[in-house]
């Protein structure tokens, strides 16, 4: 299940553990070895508990100058179908977040389903009102470091599916309240996804070797202090 199920509504977890317990009377012939618990207990941790602090992974990204200069949303092509299966990464996004798994026409058409955005806790039964939202907004990569990226780099960026925190699908009214700001000037309304969103911004830049402005480093540090068991666990960017 998607990592987000943590903010889902006690109505839809009811939901969710009655259609669990179904699949495991089905099961009962072939059982699977029980999942390990995540002792660290905290958002962006592993199965044993490994990872960076999240204080000491904002350390980890360097401080630098941003620069806005020359920057066109069209520098980083998105929604790309990268391999040839009719779902681009928006409907790829969707489909790996979905709760209720929607139905695929053609051409990677989606109807039904649900979701949870975790920036409002809002639950989504329309993919429609869905966005997908780059973590770290394309401009903000572009005052970031990936000016200097090549388009096909950039185009890697902007279709990251290699990270499960690299894109989110969330409401199109948080998506276009954050627009292109960074923690220092926006965050999500929900006070459960605070500490998830932090690790997940953190990790994106980490992963993409991202930089950030003083004024992003010290609200990142203010905002972390009360997420002082949560970890980031991150794969560096081919």
């Amino acid at each position: 299940m998607p990592r987000r199920l943590g903010f889902l509504p006690a109505a839809l977890l009811t939901a969710i553990t009655l259609t669990a317990c179904s699949a495991e009377t089905l099961e009962a012939d072939n059982p699977k070895p029980p999942a390990t618990a995540n002792p660290s207990g905290a958002p962006g941790g592993t199965q044993d508990g490994s990872g960076l602090p999240l204080a000491e992974a904002i350390g980890k990204i360097p401080v630098a100058e941003e620069k806005r200069t020359g920057y066109e949303r069209d520098s980083f092509k998105h929604w790309v179908d990268e391999d040839d299966d009719s779902c681009t990464t928006r409907a790829e996004v969707l489909l790996t977040e979905a709760v209720t798994a929607p139905e695929q026409g053609a051409r990677c058409s989606l109807s039904g389903g649900s979701w949870l955005s975790y920036y409002d806790e809002a639950e989504v039964t329309d993919a429609k009102k869905l966005d997908i939202d780059h973590m770290v907004p394309l401009a903000e990569a572009w005052d970031s470091g990936t000016r200097d990226w090549t388009p096909e780099r950039r185009e890697a960026y902007a279709n990251d599916l290699g990270s499960d925190r690299s894109l989110v699908a969330v409401t199109a009214k948080t998506n276009r309240s954050k627009a292109d700001r960074d923690p220092a000037q926006w965050m999500p309304p929900a006070e459960s996804a605070t500490c998830t969103y932090l690790v997940d911004w953190t990790a994106t830049k980490l992963r993409w070797a991202l930089t950030m402005d003083d004024a992003e480093k010290t609200a990142l540090l203010n905002l972390a202090e009360p997420c002082a068991d949560s970890v980031v666990e991150y794969k560096t960017a081919p």
